[in-house]
């Protein structure tokens, strides 16, 4: 029954971080995503074999916190006013929507501690469906930032480095970093990346809306 709850979540999070990607790349001057219909909420637009299906089950069976990601939003870094740094605010897009609606999700479990508006059942059973909306949400914002293209802080990180040293970080994560990525999950070593510092974000907002 977790998994129905988990999946659920996961899906939208996963839709909202591309939206967010392709909204912000709009807004910049590009209207790729646009003009694809991958400018929606529309899940089905936004799935990926893998980041959608494959990650979240191979999560599921070891027995970890579910994340992933979708199909990435195509974006043309040529018809943005200043590509490199415009690119690094598109990758920045998706982990800020995460980690916003993270915010909504401590926010929501505070109104309903305090309302008392449903009874003790639906109660506990919609604050456990925001924390797991706060957590998750977290994991993805968390684990977009890491450092590592193709993944956002990759981006991000080649926007802030100066040219050559940026051209040299892509080329080699362009090369070998999906085969990290998936040696950290497969190894168990994201554990040690990941985990310090969702639950820190988790704990901060957790006494920032005291619950």
């Amino acid at each position: 029954m977790e998994l129905f709850i988990i999946l659920p979540i996961l899906f939208f999070s996963i839709v909202l971080h591309e939206f967010a990607h392709g909204y912000v790349a709009y807004r910049l001057g590009d209207d790729t995503a646009y003009l694809m219909g991958r400018l929606t909420l529309n899940p089905l637009k936004h799935v990926d074999i893998i980041g959608t299906i494959a990650v979240p089950g191979l999560c599921y069976v070891l027995g970890v916190p579910m994340f992933g990601w979708a199909k990435p939003v195509p974006v043309n870094a040529m018809r943005l006013p200043s590509p490199r740094k415009s690119m690094g605010k598109v990758a920045l897009a998706g982990p800020t929507a995460n980690l916003l609606l993270a915010v909504v999700c401590a926010f929501l479990i505070k109104l309903t501690l305090v309302s008392g508006v449903l009874s003790a059942q639906g109660t506990a059973q919609t604050i456990q469906f925001l924390i797991y909306g706060l957590q998750i949400n977290v994991l993805l914002a968390v684990f977009n930032l890491m450092p590592i293209s193709p993944l956002d802080g990759g981006h991000i990180v080649e926007a802030l480095l100066p040219i050559n040293a940026a051209l040299a970080y892509s080329r080699f994560f362009g090369r070998w970093g999906m085969y990290v990525v998936f040696g950290l999950i497969l190894t168990g070593l994201f554990r040690y990346v990941l985990y310090p510092p969702m639950y820190l974000v988790v704990s901060l907002l957790g006494k920032i809306f005291g619950i």
